[in-house]
């Protein structure tokens, strides 16, 4: 059956992104939508704003279902060709403002906690047990779907559904379109924009800038390194992290600096505050940001459902691209989060990695990429090596794996002592009470 089930349709914006670029797709215009979600409030606002867009742009060519609780999701699911994930298990209140809160006592800053570091391995733990969920239902009702994966933290939950189930998915990221474009804009290159080729490969929210030339074949990259180390000498600004690595590593990475001044030990240093001015660092930012988006909505979904007239643009997501693809057989290139198994030769087989993938009517063909420049490999196996233990956590139930993973995180290791990771982390597990399975 032609059908598109997005789980966690509650996230309207997102819902209307995705949702409103496939009714644009004239392959997938006549699909059914099923939009799942556990708060009813929500899915009736994401369930008007599809029926708006698909009368507005789609003529009501579309089917639009929604699907309320655990009770109907497995109804959600039945017959689905295209699953899409943008849950959020535990929301702001209570598990991310736990994420954050309880760390802050032992002494651990963080800024984004959603993909590494502490708060992003119980945001895995709490996820995984649902997206379980979602692979046992999906093997009954639905088990030649493609599961489109865009929760974080991305390596953590895709590389459980790759490993421990036998549901097709992807991990699918914002960051690598606007990779090259947001540092081109950055140091004074636009003009070069439109006019770029790419290689970029590594892990979801660290994979690397390989290659960035012009429509010439000529290496752009010693003018980027010139004007991104002037500027971060002369300027402050949002990026600094980024231009940090090129400057030391040689490379550019796909994620913010935000988000990847957490991943290593080298900025967040409570021995070393001036770090974080010198670099200007945003702690706390995810709080601040959730705080902000849900004052937001109140305004924006106003503004949105109250406009009759509402139209979309198809926008950048992979998601509607992929899915056209697979219908269509026209092929389409992606940046993929897939299980490595040899893709990039010097990070585990086990590892999820994010590679250029090829997308046609046989599904997702990944792109071997050989070895990454050492330096670039060590530091995503400091990421990988969390990763795999909080995914063997997960599989295994076994507390001992939860401290590990914690003691591999580069940034919480460089900060606590093991006796204060292990308490740090019992406090968590308490503090996640139904949220968690029981550990051992």
């Amino acid at each position: 059956m032609n059908k598109i089930t997005f789980m966690g349709a509650g996230s309207t914006v997102f819902a209307k992104n995705v949702l409103g670029d496939t009714l644009l797709t004239p392959a997938l215009r006549e699909f059914e939508i099923a939009l799942y979600d556990i708060d009813a409030e929500r899915l009736e606002e994401s369930y008007q704003l599809i029926c708006t867009l698909n009368r507005n742009c789609n003529k009501n060519r579309a089917v639009i279902k929604k699907y309320l609780g655990a009770g109907e999701r497995k109804e959600a699911l039945r017959d689905a060709r295209f699953v899409i994930n943008a849950i959020q298990v535990g929301g702001y209140e209570p598990c991310t403002v736990t994420d954050f809160e309880i760390p802050k006592k032992y002494g651990l800053r963080q800024t984004i906690a959603d993909t590494l570091g502490i708060g992003g391995i119980f945001r895995a733990l709490r996820t995984i047990p649902v997206m379980k969920e979602f692979a046992d239902d999906m093997e009954e009702v639905c088990p030649d779907a493609w599961f489109l994966n865009y929760t974080n933290p991305m390596a953590m939950l895709t590389g459980y559904m790759q490993r421990f189930t036998k549901i097709k998915t992807v991990g699918l990221c914002h960051s690598v379109q606007v990779c090259a474009r947001g540092l081109l804009e950055g140091v004074g290159m636009k003009e070069y924009v439109d006019k770029v080729e790419t290689k970029i490969a590594g892990i979801n929210h660290m994979a690397w800038l390989l290659e960035i030339k012009d429509e010439n074949g000529n290496d752009l990259y010693p003018e980027i390194k010139r004007r991104a180390a002037e500027k971060n000498k002369n300027e402050k600004h949002t990026d600094m992290v980024r231009y940090e690595y090129i400057n030391r590593l040689g490379y550019y990475c796909t994620e913010s600096s935000e988000h990847n001044a957490e991943y290593n030990p080298f900025f967040i240093k409570s021995k070393y505050p001036e770090l974080i001015d010198a670099y200007n660092i945003p702690l706390d930012e995810y709080p601040r940001r959730c705080v902000n988006q849900i004052e937001g909505w109140k305004k924006q979904s106003a503004e949105l459902l109250g406009n009759k007239e509402l139209t979309h643009e198809r926008s950048h997501e992979y998601a509607s691209y992929i899915m056209e693809a697979m219908v269509t057989g026209v092929p389409y290139k992606i940046g993929g989060n897939v299980l490595n198994n040899g893709l990039i030769t010097n990070l585990p087989d086990e590892a999820c990695v994010e590679v250029p993938c090829l997308v046609d009517r046989s599904g997702v063909t990944p792109c071997k990429v050989g070895a990454l420049p050492t330096q670039l490999a060590a530091m995503n196996v400091t990421n990988v090596n969390a990763q795999l233990l909080a995914i063997e956590a997960a599989a295994t139930l076994d507390k001992q794996k939860i401290y590990q993973a914690a003691m591999m995180d580069p940034h919480t290791a460089a900060e606590l002592s093991i006796d204060d990771i292990v308490s740090m982390c019992d406090d968590l597990i308490e503090a996640h009470k139904g949220w968690l399975p029981e550990y051992k």
